[in-house]
């Protein structure tokens, strides 16, 4: 696991998107990449950034397929808060990208433990995916999986704990309108992805981040998980990093990284 602290919230954000413009640029017209995709406030710098790119630089994601992380169950796909939809506000719509190629769970599904096994089938089937982007919740999920979540687990419903249902209020008129339950990719399902990117701002992730990063690896933080990973980059602000023990090295790494290194 590579871990890179900068400064500031929008220098995470620069080298989120350096790692996903690199894959991006590097697809063949016959040969696109396919991107997974995170919902919430980590990851929004990164897609801002990309759009810039995409505007300003000529950045193409034509023939890019995406994946969604989750999706709240109940919620039909042109609801505003469902993550459709939040994604394509946020990011998708602002690119030269086809609506179609970009996929989530099926929330409204008259049965949604039918949609997650049909969600974890199509996963598979259009990957492997090149980027996985993630954040980190505040008690170390990543995607939905809440803590107790097995470390090979597949996509599946998952009920939120009421601090996640809090975390995520602010997005709804009221608390009772946030779902209680979610599909979301396993963290099995996301381990398969080639290269995990976890970004993380703010103080309020500090014991999140170190927990994952240098703590055991355990199902009561399933962040822990990307310590099994071949390819696992953690990119966070000194507030993030506060609470890393090895957080020195990690500096001292990132400035003698070989000049042709990527992340």
């Amino acid at each position: 696991m590579e871990v890179v602290i900068l400064p500031t919230p929008e220098d995470c954000g620069r080298v989120v998107a350096d790692i996903v413009a690199r894959v991006v640029r590097q697809g063949t017209p016959h040969n696109r990449p396919t991107l997974g995709l995170a919902t919430g406030s980590s990851p929004l710098l990164a897609y801002q950034e990309l759009i810039r790119r995409h505007r300003e630089e000529g950045l193409s994601f034509a023939g890019v397929q995406t994946f969604n992380l989750d999706e709240y169950v109940g919620l039909p796909a042109e609801h505003p808060e469902s993550y459709r939809s939040v994604i394509r506000r946020e990011f998708t719509a602002h690119l030269d990208i086809a609506d179609e190629d970009v996929h989530g769970p099926q929330g409204d599904h008259p049965d949604p433990l039918v949609a997650a096994r049909e969600y974890e089938h199509r996963v598979r089937d259009g990957g492997p995916v090149a980027v996985q982007l993630l954040g980190i919740g505040a008690n170390g999920h990543v995607g939905f999986n809440e803590p107790s979540s097995s470390l090979n687990s597949v996509t599946r419903v998952k009920t939120l704990t009421a601090q996640t249902r809090q975390d995520n209020a602010r997005f709804f008129d009221r608390l009772e309108d946030v779902p209680h339950h979610v599909i979301t990719q396993g963290l099995g399902t996301i381990g398969r992805a080639e290269h995990l990117v976890l970004t993380a701002s703010g103080s309020a992730k500090a014991s999140a981040v170190a927990a994952g990063v240098e703590g055991p690896l355990t199902a009561s933080c399933p962040a822990s998980v990307l310590q099994l990973h071949p390819h696992a980059t953690v990119i966070v602000d000194e507030e993030a990093a506060a609470q890393l023990k090895r957080a020195d090295y990690y500096r001292y790494t990132l400035d003698h990284k070989l000049s042709h290194q990527p992340h």
